[in-house]
């Protein structure tokens, strides 16, 4: 889709045009949501590397912030997408 639509005039307005379709939204949504939910993970992952939440208390407070994070920014994605 980024190739069709970086192509030409016309490629950007058929990519456009099949984005209009709810269930494209819907895909779109779940793999960006997927990839945002990856990159949440990836940043707890750093901080943990660095010394924070390494205990067992301090992992599931992490585990619970991370679901509360990634829920947040998933619906505002939602919101951005429709």
């Amino acid at each position: 889709m980024l190739d069709t639509s970086l192509s030409s005039e016309s490629g950007f307005e058929q990519v456009k045009a099949c984005l209009q379709n709810p269930f494209a939204k819907f895909v779109l949504w779940g793999v960006l949501s997927a990839l945002l939910y990856h990159l949440v993970a990836g940043i707890r992952h750093l901080l943990m590397d660095a010394g924070l939440g390494e205990s067992l208390e301090g992992g599931r407070l992490g585990a619970k912030i991370l679901i509360v994070i990634a829920v947040v920014l998933i619906v505002l994605l939602g919101v951005w997408i429709w």
